[in-house]
């Protein structure tokens, strides 16, 4: 089969399309037929090994341990490995797996879901990692309820358009900042008001939210206090933009800490990744209440070229592998 394969660390030179052999599912594990893989922002920081705080979780560190790259996955179930009770074969499904930018790929039973069936593979692709990530953000570290004053920073990226759409869904007023080519679409998404950060600075208009959400992660926790209400919670979802180490997850780090001496709660948010969140984000789709923004659709052969895009900061919403 053919899949995007590396055997170092490093930018998108790095990465080649080979013919690799067929995996077979073991114990717990189907075996999908790829036909839709998301690009999100761990595919980068794994293709890279930065910071380099990633390769102590794990991921190999002098190489990459698994060797093909993508996690986010949309397929159809080709085999399943024994002990396997929720697929079987001609099942379309979605969730995360190691190494979906290839034709095949194992991934474990409990990180799958059955694909919404209002939307096409790429859409569905787009969804597992980023809308997970945004409904962890705003359901359990946010805590947010109808009625709360609520900011997405970041707003026109991957868990960014999908936190804006699920905080509307839980009732929230929402406001987006992001920058001037993505505004139109954050505001397509439902945000209430959105913020041109390259024009106007949300820390400086005195408005107070009740919960900030920061997907961007190139402000201090001192800056983003003062938009922060006297009681309330900022969500510090990754880490972007920082140096070679840690590569701005320190915020996350000292979040906890500064959160001791504040009224204000302070938390970092690592995604757990799971079939019941991917059955909860379903009905939303279905629903019609969330929708997959997704900005450009690339050929399996030119998976390079999406990781650069999105790395550049392009991307409105989420790009896309189709296989």
């Amino acid at each position: 089969m053919k899949a995007i394969v590396q055997d170092v660390y490093g930018n998108a030179d790095v990465l080649a399309l080979r013919d690799i052999p067929r995996p077979v599912p073991g114990a717990g594990e189907v075996l999908l037929k790829v036909k839709a893989a998301g690009v999100d922002q761990g595919v980068w920081h794994l293709m890279t090994g930065r910071p380099y705080l990633v390769r102590l979780f794990g991921f190999g560190l002098t190489k990459p341990k698994v060797p093909v790259r993508g996690r986010e996955v949309a397929g159809v179930v080709e085999d399943v490995g024994t002990g396997v009770t929720r697929f079987q074969p001609g099942d379309e499904v979605f969730g995360t797996s190691e190494g979906s930018f290839a034709e095949y790929v194992c991934a474990k039973e409990t990180l799958l879901a059955r694909r919404p069936a209002n939307l096409t593979f790429e859409e569905t692709a787009a969804t597992p990692i980023s809308a997970i990530t945004a409904l962890q953000a705003i359901r359990d570290a946010g805590q947010v309820t109808a009625g709360q004053k609520i900011l997405v920073i970041g707003a026109g990226g991957g868990v960014g358009s999908f936190a804006v759409q699920i905080a509307k869904a839980f009732g929230a007023e929402v406001t987006g900042v992001c920058s001037t080519g993505k505004v139109d679409l954050v505001r397509s998404l439902g945000a209430d008001r959105v913020i041109d950060y390259t024009r106007d600075d949300f820390t400086l208009a005195g408005v107070r939210y009740d919960v900030i959400i920061d997907t961007a992660g190139n402000r201090s926790l001192a800056v983003l206090r003062r938009a922060l209400a006297p009681r309330g919670t900022l969500v510090i979802v990754g880490g972007e933009g920082g140096g070679k180490v840690t590569g701005g997850f320190e915020r996350s780090l000292v979040a906890p800490l500064a959160a001791l001496f504040s009224g204000q709660k302070f938390k970092a948010l690592m995604a757990k990744e799971n079939h019941a969140d991917l059955d909860a984000l379903t009905a939303l789709l279905e629903a019609g209440t969330v929708k997959p923004a997704v900005d450009k659709v690339y050929d399996l052969a030119d998976a390079a070229a999406a990781i650069d895009y999105l790395h550049r900061g392009l991307v409105r919403g989420k790009v896309v592998v189709r296989v």
